[in-house]
Parts: C-alpha cells; sequence; structure tokens
C-alpha cells in the first residue's frame, strides 16, 4: 500500500514538473543569450489559451500545441524588438508582458470556460518499459508530452555544450561584445532565443490546457512562471539541473494533494497550497548564497542590452 502511495506521487510529481520543465528550459535558452525574460508567466496563459482554443475547434490536441508555439513565441518576438531592438528595461518589459498576457488570455478565453475539450493528451505507457518496477509507472506511463521533455533535455544540454552553435550561444550572454568582433550575429541569435524560449513556455501552458488538466480556467498557470523562472537560478542555468528541480516543484506540488485526500492529517487548505511558492523562496535565498559564495552565477551580460556602439 505504500509503495502504491510512493508511486503515485512520484508520477504526479513528474506530471506536475512537466510544464514548469518546459518554461524553465526556454527561460534557459534565453537568459544563457542575455536576455532576462520575466514575461514567462504571461506567454504560458496565452499559449494555453490559444492551444485550448484552436484544440476545441479543431479536435486536434497537436493543432492547439502548434498554434500555443506559435502565440507565445509571437509574444517573445515583441518582446524581443522592445528588449534588444530598443533596449527597453528588460526586468520592466518582463513584467508588462506577464500583464498583457494576463489580460489578453482571460478575455480570449472567457467564451471557453466551461467548454469541454474533445480530446487531449492521454496517458500513453511505453510497452515493456512501462512494466518496469517503479521507475515504469513513474516515468513511463505517462502522455506523449511528457516523453517529448525527456528527449528535450538531453538535446539541449548537447546544444549547449557539445557544439559550435551553444558556444556561440553562451558567448553573447558572457561577452556579447567579443561574439560580435569575431562575427557572431548578437542581435539575430539573441531575436532567436527569445523567441525559442517563449515558445517553450508556451508549450508549458498548453501542456496545462491540454494535458494536465484538460480546460480553460482564467490564470490556470497559477504562478508556474514565476516558479519556472526561480528554477533557472536553482539550477544555474543548467538543463539537466532543472529536471531534478522542476520534478522537485512538481512533487511538492502533488504532496499537497495528496495529504489534503487524507483523513488521517489535518493541516489547513491554504498552508499546502502555498507549500510549492514557500519553496521557491527557500531555494532562492539558498541557491543565492551559494552562487555568491562559488561565484557561480547567472551569464556576465545577462539583462544588459548590447549596443555595437559602446563596443
Amino acid at each position: 500500500m505504500e509503495n502504491t502511495v510512493l508511486i503515485t506521487i512520484l508520477a504526479a510529481a513528474v506530471t506536475a514538473g512537466t510544464p514548469i520543465l518546459y518554461a524553465a528550459l526556454g527561460e534557459i535558452i534565453c537568459e544563457r543569450s542575455g536576455v532576462l525574460n520575466l514575461g514567462v508567466e504571461g506567454m504560458m496563459l496565452v499559449g494555453a489559451v490559444c492551444g485550448y482554443m484552436v484544440a476545441v475547434r479543431s479536435a486536434s490536441p497537436w493543432a492547439g500545441f502548434l498554434v500555443a508555439l506559435l502565440a507565445a513565441g509571437a509574444l517573445a518576438a515583441i518582446f524581443a524588438f522592445l528588449t534588444i531592438t530598443l533596449r527597453a528595461n528588460q526586468v520592466v518589459t518582463g513584467l508588462a508582458l506577464t500583464i498583457f498576457g494576463t489580460g489578453v488570455s482571460g478575455f480570449l478565453g472567457k467564451p471557453y470556460i466551461g467548454i469541454p475539450l474533445p480530446l487531449s493528451f492521454k496517458k500513453a505507457p511505453i510497452p515493456v518499459l512501462s512494466d518496469i518496477p517503479l521507475l515504469g509507472p513513474v516515468f513511463f506511463s505517462q502522455d506523449v508530452l511528457v516523453y517529448l521533455s525527456y528527449i528535450l533535455v538531453p538535446l539541449l544540454g548537447y546544444y549547449l555544450y557539445r557544439t559550435r552553435w551553444g558556444l556561440n550561444l553562451r558567448a553573447i550572454g558572457e561577452n556579447p561584445a567579443a561574439a560580435d568582433a569575431l562575427g557572431v550575429n548578437v542581435f539575430a541569435l539573441r531575436y532567436t532565443y527569445v523567441i525559442i524560449g517563449g515558445m517553450l513556455a508556451g508549450a508549458g501552458g498548453a501542456y496545462l490546457s491540454l494535458a494536465y488538466a484538460p480546460s480553460w480556467l482564467e490564470n490556470m498557470t497559477a504562478g508556474r512562471g514565476w516558479i519556472a523562472v526561480a528554477l533557472v537560478i536553482f539550477a544555474f542555468w543548467d538543463p539537466f539541473r532543472a529536471v531534478l528541480g522542476a520534478y522537485l516543484f512538481g512533487g511538492v506540488d502533488a504532496l499537497t494533494y495528496t495529504l489534503q485526500a487524507s483523513t488521517n492529517i489535518q493541516v489547513p487548505v491554504f498552508f499546502l497550497k502555498m507549500m510549492p511558492y514557500v519553496l521557491t523562496v527557500i531555494v532562492l535565498i539558498v541557491v543565492t548564497r551559494h552562487t555568491l559564495a562559488k561565484r557561480v552565477g547567472a551569464p556576465a551580460a545577462l539583462s544588459i542590452p548590447y549596443d555595437r556602439e559602446e563596443r
């Protein structure tokens, strides 16, 4: 019985952590290029609502997922224009993007509240692998978007650390002037990575509305975008560490529902619901102190607009 409960919690941790993981991977790419995007929450909401609208009308969750990527990518392109071309303050612009995305998603999604989704992403256990004790039910009895995240993490890690393109990505985040002097197009690459990061945030939002809880509710991300931003710091801008962090936060979220369902543990519901956010604050405090002590921090040029004339 205890083993069953453990498997249930761990499997729920993977499911609940997946939207955070998608958004965090997108933010890692964005910040590695030197751009701080605090609009993750807004892009996740836009991705969630646009994906849901298209999935309802087309009865195709894949069509909804694709549109979610494009919609969030379009929002990220606006952010890129403001911060990279016009050199607007990245913090202020990111906060404005979150407010804008929240308002737009609420307006667009209002007619879809309570409208059922014809088809959603269902659990699809992988033959043989899903029969492995403990690991099978936890990792290989998920839906296809979870499996896609498994592939995305090592691909991104390989891209960052083993390819010339990944070296250029890290270079424009550390020293864009030096990269520019070597012929790397800093502006074009930053545009590219900001848009890709936005699309991954949209993927996280689409996962919420098309797989995790197939429905549309206003502000359904419930702060997951902010957790993803904090997770980037927790992971030291590394995609492999981001997996552990995402599942940790997902596990805390899943644990709250397990404790609520328990008849033996009487804990206030509001206390349980705030646990993931309390954990976020604690992790930020601990990791930031560790970062300062070890001098391992953000990319050197993070949030600093690049001006070729100032080289």
